[in-house]
């Protein structure tokens, strides 16, 4: 189980949190060209190793969070709001 610790509600287990995504993933600009919006939309990365995921609170403060994780060990190493920019460590 992973424990994930809310920044408005503190330490919870990751039942209550739902996984939403990449959030390194950025969408393509209005003039970009199709073939843009297609990886934008179905291309997605499997990384290896620490990763900035989105993850809903769903069952709790229904809060949007930043979630640094490592996708090997799941480690949590970051949790922060949803506006706050957060860097990957390295390995």
């Amino acid at each position: 189980m992973i424990r994930i610790d809310c920044p408005y509600c503190g330490p919870r287990d990751e039942v209550e949190f739902a996984y939403r995504g990449d959030a390194t993933v950025r969408r393509p600009s209005a003039d970009a060209p199709a073939d843009a919006f297609y990886d934008y939309v179905y291309t997605r990365r499997n990384p290896r190793g620490w990763h900035v995921e989105w993850w809903h609170h769903a069952a709790g403060c229904r809060q949007f969070l930043k979630v640094v994780r490592h996708t090997m060990t799941h480690e949590v190493r970051q949790v922060a709001p949803a506006t706050t920019v957060v860097d990957v460590p390295s390995e």
